[in-house]
């Protein structure tokens, strides 16, 4: 399997470093796509299953070896409906395994009132061991006390969470609640954090979005999430966290990292950096797949294509994602 790996970071323009517990990106990183607005991977059995945005329906790639993730064919896998609440910009689709069935998460409007205010997360559900056959059943919405984008699920412990980005007022938080089924959240939801650095306030918003869950080697409980406007180059990634056994339900449970963990960088050649999710190799091997711009002030189009990077942990246990 090691060769493999070696083989997906000189595809995706990575080298790897002297020591072996050690990944780093080099001078230049280079796109698996593209193109591919807010990508998503998750491994199972060996299969890698890749998604992302793309407006009108979602699609799945498959493939046994990422480096070759462009040679996968994209297969549409479901379509919205031509009315309703989840009839319009279909964004953000996470693909998820849990209690012995697929299920994607995604966000949607109303065709007829395609707007913030309308925006909401919906689920499907797939009982087929191969996400790309059977059929995707339409779960309905997630009960959210607030309108709002980008939910994803985890567990923790003996219990499973789902985040989301939230429209509050003239700004978005992170709202948390436990969940009794994968279609159904239970109380409380709570919001756990909102913008305040500079970072999570560029392009002329106040943003935090994309929630992404990320346990660390000791248990830790850190959230990965996206600040500010996705059409300004300060858009980048940040971070949550919470001890292993903290109340997650708690805000006073979560520390917000003061700087950016990923942000825009000329050395190697992406900008605005965001909407990330985490993957493992059947080796146990972390990544981060990320889109971001291959040049500055391309604002947030389809020209966002994915990118992805090993990772490793510090000392303190904080995820390091750029070989600081």
């Amino acid at each position: 399997m090691r060769g493999t790996i070696n083989r997906l970071s000189a595809a995706l323009g990575l080298m790897l470093l002297a020591s072996a517990a050690h990944a780093q990106a080099s001078e230049v990183m280079h796109p698996l796509l593209p193109s591919g607005p807010d990508p998503w991977v998750t491994q199972r059995d060996g299969v890698y299953y890749y998604t992302s945005t793309e407006g009108d329906r979602i699609s799945l790639r498959k493939t046994t070896d990422m480096a070759h993730l462009a040679d996968a064919a994209p297969e549409v896998v479901w379509r919205p409906p031509a009315q309703g609440g989840n009839s319009s910009s279909i964004w953000a689709p996470e693909l998820h395994f849990l209690d012995g069935k697929w299920y994607l998460y995604y966000s949607a409007s109303d065709k007829a009132h395609d707007d913030d205010a309308h925006r909401r997360v919906w689920v499907l559900e797939n009982a087929s061991p191969d996400p790309m056959q059977g059929e995707w059943i339409d779960k309905g919405m997630l009960k959210t006390q607030l309108n709002g984008i980008d939910g994803t699920v985890f567990d923790h412990g003996d219990r499973r969470y789902f985040v989301y980005s939230a429209y509050v007022g003239d700004h978005s938080d992170l709202i948390i609640a436990p969940m009794t089924n994968p279609w159904t959240l239970g109380e409380p939801q709570v919001d756990i954090a909102h913008p305040t650095q500079w970072w999570e306030m560029r392009g002329g918003r106040k943003i935090l979005e994309a929630p992404e869950f990320l346990e660390g080697p000791g248990g830790k409980v850190f959230l990965s999430y996206s600040g500010s406007a996705c059409w300004s180059d300060d858009y980048s990634v940040g971070l949550l966290s919470a001890e292993a056994h903290a109340n997650l339900l708690d805000p006073a449970s979560w520390h917000k990292s003061p700087e950016q963990a990923l942000a825009s960088s000329t050395k190697h050649q992406f900008y605005a950096p965001g909407h990330n999710g985490f993957f493992k190799t059947p080796d146990g091997e972390d990544w981060i797949i990320f889109h971001a711009n291959g040049g500055p002030d391309w604002k947030c189009t389809a020209r966002r294509a994915p990118y992805a990077m090993p990772f490793t942990w510090t000392a303190a246990g904080e995820p390091d994602f750029m070989g600081k």
